[in-house]
C-alpha cells in the first residue's frame, strides 16, 4: 500500500492562496490595463486618420484644381507620403480615380467603392470609418472617408493597415507584461514573506497546543502578536490556562477525597441517578469482596453489587423514602456483619445515592464478649456463693457434730479462696487492660527463673506422680524480661499442665533462642487440646472439655493473664499439640543476647 501523500503546510497553502490572489488582480489589471490603453490607441490612431483625412480634403479644396486622372493619382501619392496612409481619392459615382497605392493602370481594375460602408456613412454625415479586410490590398484596413468640396473628387479615403496598429500596440503590451511580471514576482516574494511568519506564529501555537495536549501547561515565552491571530491565540491560551487551573483544582479535590476514602475505615458506594457505579472505597470492596479494579464503574451496581438488601435499601432512596439502616452479612463471609445507611447524593436523589458500610462485626464480637462475660462471672461467683451458704446454713443446725463442722469449714474456706484468686484475677486483668502495669526489664538468670516456678508447683506435680523436666539451652542462659511477670506467666502454663496432665506422666519446659528470641515451652503428656478449642483457650473464662480435667476449679482467666503478660512484653503466645500428643505452649519474647 503506497504511503499517503505529505500533507500541505499552513504556511505553503496561505502562500498558494496570497500567490493566486496575486495573480487573479494582477491578471484583471493587466487585461483592463490593456483592453483600456487598446481602445485609447485605437481611438487615438483613428483621431489622427481623421484629422489627416480632413487636412487632405482642405488641401483639396483649398489647392489648384486637378482635372485628369493622372494629376489625381499623382497627388494621392504625394499626400499619402506625407501622412504615411493609403489615400484614394473617390468620385461621386464611386469610382476611384486616385489611390497612392495604385498606378494608373491598376486604377483601371480597382472595384467601384460607392458601396463601401465608409463612404457610405461619410456621404451620409461627411465622416465615415470602418474596420474590414481589403479584397485590394488582400488585408485588414481601418478605413476613414471624408466629403470633400471638388469638382471630380466627392470622397477623400485614408487607410492604415491594423498590422501597423497592433505595431503600435505591441510596445505597450510589452511594457504591461513587463511590469506585471516584475509585480508577480514582487507579490510572490511579499507572500512568501508573510506567509512565513504567519507560518511561523502558526507553528508555534500549534507547538504551544502540542505541549498542552501532552500535559505540560507551562505558559509560552513568546508573544503571540497584536493582530488578530495574536487574539485568538491569546484568547484559546487564557482559556486553556483556565481549564489547566480548574482540572488542577479538580485532581487536588479527587486526589483529597480518594485519599480521605481510602483512609476511611468505613465503606463508601456512589450510585449516580441511573442506578450506574460511580464510586468504590477499597473499604467497601473489602468488605463486600468485590473483585478489585474499575470493571463495574460505569455500570448498574447491581451487576457488580449482587445483594438484595442493598438493592432494596437503593431503591427505597431513589423512590423518596428514608428507609432504616439494615445489618446483614456478606454471602462470601458470613461471620461478618455489615451495618448499611444511605442517602441522597448533595441532599437530592437527582445527583445519586451515597451507600455508607459499617463493619459492626468487632462490635458484636465485643458486645458478645462482655455478655459472656458477665454470664461466666455470674456463673463462677454463684457456684462457690451457693456452696458457702449452704454449708453456713448447715453449721447454723444444732445437731451438727464437730467432724462435720471442721469439714464444713474447709469446703467454705475453699471456696472463699477461689472467690478470693477469681477476685483477684479479675482486678489484674483490669489493670491489665487498663494500661496499668508496667515492665522493670533486667537480665534474668532463665535456670533460677525456671527453677522458683517449679518449686512453687513442686507439691502438686508429687501429689500427682508426675515429673517436671527443665532443659535450657546454650545461649538461653538469660532473658531481658520483667521477672515477676514472666515468673506468673510460667507460674500459671505449668500449673495447667500439672492440672490437665495425667498422672505419673512428665512435664517438660524449654528455653532457647530462635533468631534472636527468646521461647520458653511448656509440654505436656496428656490428651492435647481439640483444634475447635485451640484459637480460644486465650479468651476469658473459656475452658476446654471439662472431662479432661482432675479439678477444673481454677479461675479460667489464668490463660488470659499469660496472654496479656506476654504481650506486655511485645511478645505472643501460641498454643498447638505435640507431633506425639500433648499440649504445648510456647512463650516469644523479643530478648537480644547480652
Amino acid at each position: 500500500m503506497a504511503p499517503p501523500p505529505p500533507r500541505a503546510t499552513f504556511q505553503t497553502k496561505f502562500f498558494f492562496a496570497a500567490l493566486s490572489a496575486s495573480i487573479l488582480a494582477l491578471a484583471v489589471a493587466g487585461a483592463f490595463f490593456a483592453t483600456t490603453m487598446r481602445q485609447q490607441i485605437d481611438a487615438r490612431i483613428e483621431a489622427t486618420l481623421v484629422a489627416e483625412a480632413r487636412m487632405a480634403a482642405e488641401m483639396l479644396t483649398r489647392g489648384a484644381p486637378l482635372l485628369s486622372v493622372p494629376e489625381i493619382n499623382a497627388e494621392a501619392g504625394r499626400i499619402g507620403q506625407l501622412i504615411g496612409a493609403r489615400v484614394t481619392f473617390i468620385a461621386p459615382d464611386g469610382r476611384v480615380v486616385g489611390d497612392s497605392a495604385e498606378s494608373l493602370e491598376g486604377l483601371a481594375v480597382v472595384e467601384n467603392h460607392a458601396q463601401r460602408p465608409e463612404v457610405i456613412e461619410a456621404r451620409a454625415q461627411d465622416l465615415g470609418h470602418a474596420r474590414r479586410y481589403s479584397a485590394t490590398v488582400k488585408m485588414d484596413m481601418l478605413y476613414v472617408a471624408v466629403a470633400v468640396t471638388h469638382p471630380a473628387i466627392a470622397f477623400v479615403r485614408l487607410a492604415l493597415p491594423l498590422t501597423d496598429v497592433r505595431q503600435q500596440l505591441q510596445p505597450v503590451l510589452t511594457a504591461t507584461l513587463t511590469a506585471l511580471s516584475v509585480a508577480l514576482l514582487g507579490g510572490a516574494a511579499i507572500a512568501w514573506i508573510f506567509s512565513a511568519r504567519i507560518g511561523k506564529r502558526v507553528r508555534l501555537i500549534a507547538g504551544i497546543a502540542e505541549q498542552y495536549r501532552r500535559g505540560d501547561l507551562t505558559p509560552p515565552r513568546l508573544g503571540f502578536g497584536d493582530d488578530d491571530l495574536g487574539t485568538v491565540a491569546r484568547a484559546l491560551d487564557d482559556s486553556v490556562q483556565e481549564v489547566g487551573r480548574r482540572l488542577s483544582e479538580q485532581a487536588r479535590d479527587r486526589a483529597r477525597m480518594e485519599a480521605i476514602l481510602a483512609g476511611m475505615v468505613e465503606g463508601v458506594i456512589v450510585v449516580d441517578p441511573q442506578a450506574r457505579l460511580q464510586l468504590v472505597n477499597d473499604a467497601a470492596r473489602q468488605m463486600l469482596k468485590l473483585d478489585e479494579g474499575h470493571r463495574g464503574i460505569g455500570r448498574p451496581y447491581i451487576e457488580t453489587i449482587r445483594l438484595p438488601a442493598i438493592a432494596e435499601l437503593v431503591a427505597g432512596v431513589m423512590g423518596g423514602r428514608k428507609p432504616d439502616a439494615l445489618q446483614f452479612s456478606p454471602p462470601r463471609d458470613p461471620s461478618r456483619t455489615i451495618m448499611a445507611t444511605a442517602a441522597p447524593a448533595a441532599g437530592a436523589v437527582a445527583h445519586g445515592v451515597i451507600l455508607v458500610l459499617h463493619d459492626i462485626t468487632a462490635l458484636r464480637r465485643v458486645d458478645q464478649i462482655r455478655r459472656d462475660f458477665v454470664a461466666n462471672v455470674s456463673h463462677e461467683l454463684r457456684t462457690p456463693l451457693t456452696a458457702i451458704r449452704g454449708y453456713v446454713e448447715a453449721l447454723s443446725e444444732d445437731d451438727t457434730n464437730e467432724d462435720d463442722r471442721r469439714k464444713f469449714l474447709a469446703i467454705i474456706a475453699r471456696h472463699t479462696q477461689r472467690m478470693e484468686r477469681l477476685v483477684k484475677d479479675l482486678l489484674r486483668l483490669a489493670q491489665l487492660d487498663a494500661g496499668q502495669e508496667t515492665l522493670d526489664v533486667i537480665g534474668c538468670d532463665s535456670h533460677n527463673l525456671l527453677e522458683t516456678v517449679v518449686a512453687d508447683l513442686l507439691p502438686s506435680a508429687v501429689e500427682r506422680r508426675q515429673r517436671i523436666e527443665v532443659t535450657i539451652a546454650p545461649g538461653a542462659e538469660t532473658v531481658r524480661a520483667d521477672p515477676e511477670k514472666l515468673h506468673d506467666a510460667l507460674r500459671n502454663l505449668v500449673a495447667n499442665a500439672i492440672t490437665y496432665a495425667p498422672e505419673q506422666s512428665t512435664i517438660h519446659i524449654r528455653a532457647q533462642r530462635l533468631n534472636g528470641n527468646m521461647t520458653m515451652t511448656v509440654a505436656d503428656e496428656g490428651p492435647g487440646i481439640p483444634d475447635d478449642d485451640l484459637s480460644r483457650v486465650f479468651e476469658r473464662f473459656y475452658r476446654v472439655d471439662k472431662s479432661r480435667a482432675r479439678d477444673p476449679g481454677g479461675t479460667g482467666l489464668g490463660l488470659a493473664i499469660v496472654k496479656h503478660l506476654i504481650e506486655l512484653h511485645g511478645g505472643m503466645v501460641r498454643a498447638e499439640n505435640g507431633p506425639d500428643g500433648g499440649a504445648r505452649f510456647t512463650i516469644t519474647i523479643p530478648s537480644p543476647a547480652e
